[in-house]
């Protein structure tokens, strides 16, 4: 199991003020980040902000919070900017691992959809960088060379994910060979109870708990999001995938678990918030006071727990199956979702269509054993050309 961070271990340095960095900071993780460190200003300084193309709400953040650096990788977009004499700006993918480089930066907050971040990411970590890391498809394409850049720099990687971030702290000062299993939680979405067959995009982004971005409300519906943190928490915590459960539970408040081998469970619960993951990433291994609502069990009364139907959600499934067929695998199930998923958003496929079709691509993909990070982008750019190919194919 890689190196996780004791409390015992680490005394905090509560004098100096930690430099962070937002990549994709007009998300809507990068904006509650904005709002987290807004309320722990003696702690926390943001000296850099980057998004992929949003440049009108890059500019209102830089307005408000002058950070000494912002990037946006879309070059044509990037000279919609105005200068700012506190805030250096700079265009595409160089300047944002220089920036995650920055040796007065303490914390990179990865955020960015997709995998626009990769390189950056693993920069940072080379450096010996606390990275907090919120978006999936790093861990899921490349997990291996994150793992190795992790070790590389000694630096940290800690996950903003509610559940991997409530593993996280159910794992503290806890010895990795007493873990049995860990138990991730899933709402289950807005099908767990009713049938899906001939939904439309507004059915399925209308989840019954959290507020998240178009392409994780999908998969929340079919439970691929709970696949991808499958994966996701096998290179986090180094849990072989057949200790790794899901458990569906609707309350939300159970964000994770954790069973060690004398069969006591541990589990990490609150209101269903993202600022919490945000603000422990942020200043573990201290704890600041809250930013979310405190947790009434009482008034919540009870707390339910299924097994996921993975026969109604194969999606599930097919994440177990690509994280144990290794090479590009988990990356063409991610980049064949993401295809899959905007084509459903576009109304060109339907919901029952899109594990179909990630499945086909999974079967018709090119296997290499150990892939390199070229052959592994080269392997999703298949893998989207693949399924935008069969959509087309199914429409005419």
């Amino acid at each position: 199991m890689p190196k996780i961070s004791s409390l015992q271990a680490l005394v905090p340095d509560i004098s100096k003020v930690k430099n962070v960095v937002i990549l994709g900071s007009t998300g809507n993780i990068g904006r509650q980040t904005i709002q987290v460190i807004a309320k722990f200003q003696t702690s926390l300084k943001i000296t850099g902000l980057a998004a992929n193309q949003n440049v009108e709400l890059l500019q209102s953040q830089i307005d408000d919070v002058s950070p000494a650096r912002a990037v946006v990788l879309n070059k044509d977009r990037c000279v919609k900017l105005s200068s700012s004499k506190d805030t250096k700006i700079r265009c595409g993918n160089s300047p944002l691992v220089d920036m995650a480089r920055d040796p007065d930066v303490n914390i990179v907050v990865v955020a960015m959809t997709g995998t626009a971040a990769l390189d950056a990411t693993l920069a940072a970590l080379k450096e010996g960088k606390r990275v907090a890391l919120a978006t999936k498809e790093i861990l899921v394409s490349f997990g291996r060379f994150v793992m190795d850049a992790l070790r590389e720099g000694d630096g940290e990687l800690l996950p903003i994910d509610s559940e991997h971030n409530a593993l996280h702290q159910c794992l503290q000062a806890k010895d990795p060979a007493t873990v049995k299993r860990l138990i991730l939680t899933a709402s289950g979405g807005p099908f767990r109870q009713k049938d899906y067959g001939g939904a439309r995009p507004e059915d399925v982004l209308n989840h019954p708990t959290w507020n998240m971005g178009s392409r994780i409300t999908v998969d929340s519906a079919t439970l691929m999001n709970k696949g991808f943190e499958v994966i996701e928490a096998h290179f986090l915590f180094g849990i072989e995938p057949e200790r790794i459960d899901v458990l569906i539970h609707p309350q939300s408040i159970v964000h994770s678990m954790v069973e060690f081998i004398d069969s006591s469970v541990i589990a990490q619960m609150a209101v269903p918030d993202m600022r919490l993951p945000i603000a422990y990433a942020l200043l573990f291994p201290q704890r600041g006071e809250a930013v979310i609502p405190q947790l009434n069990l009482a008034e919540i009364g009870s707390l339910d727990f299924e097994e996921p139907d993975r026969e109604r959600f194969p999606c599930l499934g097919l994440a177990y199956e690509a994280l144990g067929d290794g090479g590009c695998a988990p990356a063409v199930l991610q980049a064949a979702d993401l295809e899959a998923v905007g084509q459903f958003l576009a109304g060109k496929l339907e919901f029952e269509r899109i594990p179909e079709l990630i499945r086909e691509a999974i079967a018709n993909h090119k296997r290499i054993r150990q892939p390199s990070i070229a052959e592994i982008k080269e392997a999703e750019q298949w893998t989207r050309e693949f399924v935008k190919k069969e959509t087309n194919a199914n429409r005419t």
